[in-house]
């Protein structure tokens, strides 16, 4: 049973390897939600478990770069100060840290294990084939960057990575469903083909209340929340840059309510902090649209609707709020539970014990890091600081910050839309990460908000160069011409 699933999704990786390219990008939104999936059996792998979206990445970055115009282009894109440079420095500073670092300092610096074996358990930092796994996730998200980069220069891939990004939404959405009536009616096996990872699965963990955690297809809760996060913020900020009128205007909503129900239902307290940061990018890129947006025009009129949804919306609320107020109890004291009283749970101090050991660690080896996988952090900082050095974390928020500065040709509507929602995206969609990230790999999702990033501003600037100059070689022989 458990070799279907995994059938299928070869059968389809492989259509897509050796037929359209399409199918891949839509294979690598539609697999997001299969992280407790094993796509090769653990026992083919010695243990490791390979999940279905690092590898689509992989086979899409292959797929990209078979001509040598593709790979011209890699290797500029790769190389340019203003362009991905700053990114192959972290990548270079990541392998060497991950090659000599866990050898140099071995059995000397103590770290809190990628694989653990008990609560508050450390040990001496050793090579260990976690630290090949990492620096193979972290290459396979940096193919992922310039594989996007590539692909996002045409208008054709925009609009269907968009598509297989509400693809993927809506799938997230029906693995959350399945998993909250596998609790009342017999759907566990048909989940359980589906969760075949080697690593720890906490699918039946019930908060304070008895409230029951929905994890969907993910390994733990947290997880799903984060992902549900993240592909409602991308959803939400990227919908003005989908030309199809249908997505944008029916299927968006309804997949991006269902998605804010499951972060909630997630009960995740790094989900929550990210739907509070949510709500207030949403605040502001409302105030800031209002000041850009000209009454009568698409973006005007979208803009007047979002007001009049969210203004019923929150009357009703208000409305129950003061009928009802007993209604609220629930969903207060949850929020209280897992977000304002987190730091007096146990988790909250495990968690915080593995951030001391890790930045301890990173001290220990005067700041040059224990390498990719040679510790356990629960913060995305002290992630990459701690694996990779400070040379290493100053090169990857560099290129982070590079990749929010860059702009598109105010003109240009569908790119300056991508480019603008993915800045305004980045903190909510990112919160999660920064909260409980357990690795220094940032992941192929935000490899694709890099990679169109970078896609979207090039192509625009490029489109408006090319015209101006056209403009200007047919200017002078009209000028004669109407002499």
């Amino acid at each position: 049973m458990d070799y279907i699933p995994i059938a299928i999704f070869w059968g389809l990786a492989l259509i897509g390897l050796f037929g359209k390219r399409s199918i891949l990008i839509y294979l690598f939104f539609a697999t997001m939600p299969f992280g407790s999936f094993a796509a090769i059996p653990p026992g083919l792998t010695a243990g490791l478990t390979l999940t279905p979206t690092p590898i689509i990445a992989a086979l899409l970055f292959g797929r990209t770069f078979m001509d040598a115009k593709a790979v011209r282009f890699a290797v500029s894109a790769l190389c340019a100060p203003r362009g991905l440079l700053l990114l192959t420095l972290f990548w270079v500073v990541a392998v060497a840290v991950t090659l000599l670092m866990p050898r140099v300092f071995a059995d000397v610096v103590m770290v809190t294990p990628m694989k653990m074996t008990g609560l508050f358990h450390t040990e001496a930092l050793v090579p260990t084939k976690q630290n090949l796994s990492q620096i193979a996730y972290l290459t396979i998200s940096i193919f992922t960057v310039i594989t996007f980069a590539r692909l996002m220069l045409e208008t054709r891939y925009q609009q269907i990575a968009l598509k297989a990004l509400c693809l993927g939404a809506a799938i997230t959405v029906a693995t959350g469903i399945l998993d909250m009536l596998s609790h009342y009616l017999p759907l566990t096996p048909l989940l359980e083909p589906f969760r075949t990872a080697k690593y720890a699965l906490m699918v039946d963990v019930k908060v304070a209340g008895g409230v029951q955690r929905v994890v969907g297809l993910m390994p733990e809760a947290s997880a799903f929340g984060s992902l549900s996060i993240q592909l409602l913020v991308m959803l939400y900020f990227l919908r003005h840059a989908i030309t199809d009128d249908f997505l944008r205007r029916r299927l968006v909503p309804v997949v991006g309510g269902l998605l804010l129900v499951f972060t909630w239902l997630s009960t995740s307290s790094s989900a929550y902090v990210a739907l509070v940061v949510f709500g207030a990018s949403v605040f502001l890129e409302w105030l800031w649209r209002g000041k850009t947006a000209r009454k009568g025009t698409r973006k005007g009129q979208e803009l007047e609707l979002e007001f009049w949804v969210a203004f019923v919306a929150a009357a009703a609320l208000f409305t129950i709020y003061i009928v009802r107020p007993e209604t609220f109890d629930p969903a207060v004291k949850l929020f209280d539970q897992m977000v304002l009283k987190k730091t007096h749970s146990s988790s909250f101090e495990e968690r915080s014990f593995w951030n001391q050991i890790s930045w301890e660690a990173l001290l220990s080896t005067f700041g040059l890091g224990v390498g990719m996988g040679g510790t356990r952090a629960s913060n995305e900082i002290i992630a990459v600081v701690s694996n990779t050095g400070f040379l290493g974390a100053f090169f990857y928020y560099a290129f982070v910050l590079q990749s929010l500065l860059r702009r598109a040709y105010p003109g240009d509507a569908v790119n300056t839309a991508l480019v603008s929602g993915l800045r305004w995206g980045f903190l909510p969609g990112m919160t999660s990460g920064f909260l409980a990230g357990t690795s220094a790999d940032f992941g192929v999702e935000n490899a694709f908000l890099f990679g169109t990033l970078f896609a979207a501003a090039t192509i625009s600037w490029h489109n408006h160069r090319t015209s101006q100059s056209v403009v200007d070689r047919t200017a002078p022989s009209q000028e004669v011409t109407a002499a």
